[in-house]
């Protein structure tokens, strides 16, 4: 098994930039958790490893830097962490965490003092235009996510005609990332945030924590990779196996067992990027991770 220690050695070091290192922490503990379904220190895919994930969290780091997120803007930084990524592995690794980190990143680096970060992230949502859907889409090309589809408006194939905001809000009702781009990041701020302070309050391990997170969230809301995979019912269907862990009548093993596959349609990838944006926001709000 390859570790964390392992992987860090090998391809890089941690940035001392801590804007920089908030980005590789949050990236690395929520792949380093044992959530249902996901990639995890047990569980490769076929297609994706665990060392894939450990090189692309550590790569996102120089991309992250507080300096070069005051210069770039948001298309920009998520073009310049799809690039990173790419160097250090064939495989689409953390597209939706780009796509959810890139502005919590930029509101971080140019957030006034005194100023919250939710209302960072959302002036900087609200100044989203045309290069950064440019830009944006060139990424998502670029690194070839599963079930993209095709898009009925503003697809990503076809050249930017509207802000990456207004592009985002087109894509909404099917993909839970992009929603977070039109609400201000309601999912990150209303729900994530609060399950993750719930579920620390009482002194639990982090990574425990991170898994209490992630199958709270899933419990809310239908995983969109897994509706785009495996359709509407399979992504209700998993919601509600997540209540029942939650209530106590199904456990997490058999709940990660029903999840598992050899084509990881019931991968909840989504709902891992939303936990890797809610731990972002955690310590950029100086939260504490024990």
């Amino acid at each position: 098994m390859v570790t964390l220690v392992d992987a860090t050695l090998a391809h890089s070091r941690l940035s001392r930039d801590l804007l920089a290192h908030h980005v590789q922490l949050a990236c690395l503990l929520e792949v380093s958790a044992a959530k249902p379904g996901n990639i995890t220190p047990a569980h490769n895919f076929s297609d994706t490893t665990y060392a894939d994930m450990l090189r692309s969290a550590i790569a996102l780091g120089p991309v992250f830097a507080r300096g070069r997120a005051r210069q770039r803007g948001v298309g920009a930084l998520i073009a310049d962490a799809v690039s990173a990524t790419a160097r250090v592995t064939d495989a689409n690794t953390n597209l939706g965490i780009v796509l959810l980190l890139a502005p919590l990143v930029r509101a971080e680096a140019i957030r006034r003092s005194n100023e919250a970060l939710r209302s960072a992230t959302e002036r900087v949502l609200a100044q989203l235009d045309v290069d950064d859907a440019a830009a944006a889409f060139a990424a998502i090309v670029q690194a070839h996510p599963g079930g993209l589809g095709e898009a009925p408006e503003h697809d990503v194939r076809a050249p930017a005609r509207v802000g990456l905001r207004e592009a985002m809000a087109a894509a909404a009702r099917r993909d839970s990332i992009a929603s977070e781009y039109t609400t201000g990041y309601a999912i990150v701020f209303d729900t994530g945030l609060p399950l993750l302070t719930e579920a620390l309050a009482d002194g639990t391990p982090t990574l425990d924590a991170i898994v209490s997170l992630h199958v709270g969230l899933l419990a809310c809301y239908p995983d969109t990779l897994i509706e785009r995979k495996a359709g509407g019912p399979a992504a209700r269907a998993v919601s509600v196996a997540a209540r029942e862990v939650l209530a106590g009548t199904l456990t997490l093993e058999e709940f990660d067992a029903s999840l598992r596959g050899p084509d990881h349609r019931l991968n909840p990838g989504t709902t891992a990027d939303l936990v890797a944006g809610t731990l972002l926001a955690g310590l950029l709000s100086g939260m504490r991770l024990p």
